[in-house]
């Protein structure tokens, strides 16, 4: 029987499980009948053999749930998503291994990707429609068109699916540019875009005869970088598009439908001309809003997909109410220096180590937030990172801050003194670069020497911030947490409460007077902030709320405000048309 794929991207990582619902029920009452989803290598080993699939990374329910609700499913399972996500999904501990080839059949890879591929692909066999499943079609890999760094790599993905049990159609999906360069024998290649350039779907008939078409990723929006703007993308041409590829006879799938967050430290980065990171919302300018809250383009779209379909679509549910509950006190503080020695234990190195390699975590490193390079120094002089700063050190001799140094900042002055002194680098990891040709030199920390006039340092005390839940509840206990002084710089955590009489509601942290860093509600990481934008609040969900007390931390880095806002209403920046 004649069908067509009416898809939408919903990415269950990027969406607390308790709404998980809620998002499937709007995508039937918009008409689409397929939900799409990435799955996250390095959200399910986190370390080299530890495998998760709990709680919100719980793929069999989320499956399930879409089966329930009436939805298919295309599953795309890499190993590498792109998808404005840390080193586009792959785990950061595939880079201690300095001759690391990512996205080849280098052995060092296939042999990662195996072992991945042998826990994941039981739990989403049983879950295929030849088994009484949803999932209709799974993806060879992502986008490889755009790296094609391998001739034998696709086929090495999609025999590593086939041999696992996959059974269902296989597809591929590029960019125009790489259609013929990601195309895989046996698979269906599909094409993304935004705008629909004439001929752009017969172009798959020189990859493929007489197959169907789809356009796996039609974008609906665009996502931010910080520093840049808040893009849109007009909901008319958008939706006159849509109109114009199922003319056609095109199957679709919305990217995104419903975006989502980058909860964490999980945001990846763009290295065109220059490294450019991703901000925390994945609001996308898509159908659903980062709250999951209707737009213009979820009505319209409605209204196309019901003419098309001709009969009544299920009714959109209710919106769920936003809550402002005002200014929230941070009202205690500890300096970063003041936790080190209580909780944290260096690591100590004659040379610079870079992030991943450092002996933590079952030997898998560390894979995000920031490390602490400390050193002793006699005199000042002239200080130059020789570009080995990822991605971004702020310099302090013992606590006085004394600069940054970053891609563009690569040398400082050091102020003479007096004897033996620390000089410390606190470095940030401020996400991996997700898409392009650079993936394998992601490593970050210190990648290299730092010279002081010119002699390389040596001797460092290095310590790990990688910020996890069970870190920040040991900064709970720790002592020497203090009334917030009338001036203070960072780095340095504060702490206030926000009590909830009622039952907790959707809101937005706004952050206004603070300068750079990340905010913890009840341990949970809610994302980066930064003053320069364009993000202005952070996207803090009800289900992550308790009725009653509810702690907040803030790791800050330089310039710490008195209160933060929580407001019902998400502030993204100042909004530019994507051209």
């Amino acid at each position: 029987m004649p069908f067509r794929i009416f898809g939408g991207s919903v990415h269950y990582f990027r969406v607390p499980r308790e709404y998980w619902e809620d998002r499937m029920l709007k995508m039937k009452a918009c008409g689409l009948n397929t939900l799409t989803t990435y799955v996250p290598w390095n959200l399910h080993e986190p370390a080299r053999g530890k495998f998760d699939f709990s709680q919100n990374l719980d793929l069999e329910a989320f499956l399930s749930l879409a089966a329930k609700i009436g939805l298919w499913v295309i599953l795309r399972p890499g190993p590498y998503i792109c998808s404005e996500w840390d080193l586009g999904g792959l785990p950061s501990w595939l880079l201690q291994d300095p001759e690391m080839q990512l996205r080849t059949t280098y052995k060092g890879f296939t042999e990662a990707v195996d072992a991945y591929f042998d826990h994941l692909m039981p739990i989403v066999v049983p879950l295929q429609y030849k088994k009484g499943g949803p999932i209709i079609a799974v993806q060879v890999e992502n986008e490889y068109g755009s790296y094609a760094k391998d001739p034998n790599y696709m086929t090495y993905v999609k025999m590593a699916l086939l041999s696992r049990g996959i059974v269902e159609l296989l597809m591929t999906s590029d960019n125009k540019n790489g259609l013929s360069f990601g195309f895989v024998e046996g698979a269906l290649a599909t094409v993304n875009f935004q705008k629909l350039e004439p001929g752009i779907l017969k172009y798959l008939d020189t990859v493929q005869r007489d197959q169907p078409k789809m356009v796996m990723e039609y974008w609906t929006g665009w996502f931010d970088n910080w520093g840049g703007p808040h893009y849109v993308f007009d909901a008319d041409e958008m939706v006159n598009t849509v109109a114009s590829i199922l003319k056609l006879g095109a199957s679709i799938n919305l990217y995104m439908f419903h975006g989502g967050t980058n909860f964490g430290f999980m945001s990846g980065a763009l290295e065109a001309d220059e490294y450019k990171s991703d901000v925390t919302s994945y609001d996308y300018d898509a159908v659903l809003t980062e709250a999951g809250d209707y737009t213009s383009k979820f009505f319209k779209l409605r209204q196309l997909f019901s003419m098309i379909i001709g009969q009544p679509l299920p009714l959109p549910p209710m919106i769920e109410s936003k809550a402002s509950y005002g200014a929230i006190l941070l009202h205690q503080y500890i300096s970063l220096w003041d936790v080190l020695p209580s909780l944290l234990q260096p690591i100590k190195s004659e040379f610079p180590i870079n992030m991943e390699n450092l002996h933590l975590n079952d030997s898998s490193g560390q894979s995000y937030g920031y490390v602490l390079y400390e050193t002793v120094i006699f005199g000042g002089g002239h200080l130059h990172s020789r570009d080995h700063i990822r991605d971004r050190a702020q310099v302090f001799v013992n606590t006085m801050y004394v600069g940054e140094l970053d891609y563009n900042t690569v040398e400082l002055s050091l102020p003479e003194g007096q004897g033996f002194r620390q000089l410390r680098l606190l470095v940030e990891n401020r996400g991996r670069v997700n898409y392009g040709l650079a993936l394998n030199e992601q490593r970050k920390g210190l990648i290299g020497d730092i010279f002081l006039n010119k002699t390389p340092l040596r001797n460092f005390k290095i310590y790990s911030l990688e910020m996890k839940p069970g870190f920040m509840k040991s900064l709970r206990h720790v002592a020497g947490w203090s009334a917030v002084p009338d001036y203070f710089v960072g780095p340095a955590f504060f702490r206030g409460r926000l009590w909830i009489e009622h039952q907790p509601q959707d809101t937005f942290l706004k952050l206004q007077g603070w300068e750079k860093g990340v905010v913890f509600v009840n341990s949970q990481n809610l994302g980066r902030y930064w003053k320069i934008g364009p993000q202005e609040t952070l996207y803090l969900p009800a289900p992550w709320l308790w009725k009653g007390s509810n702690e907040i931390i803030i790791f800050e880095e330089r310039t710490a405000g008195r209160i933060i806002q929580s407001v019902d209403i998400p502030y993204l920046g100042r909004t530019q048309y994507v051209d």
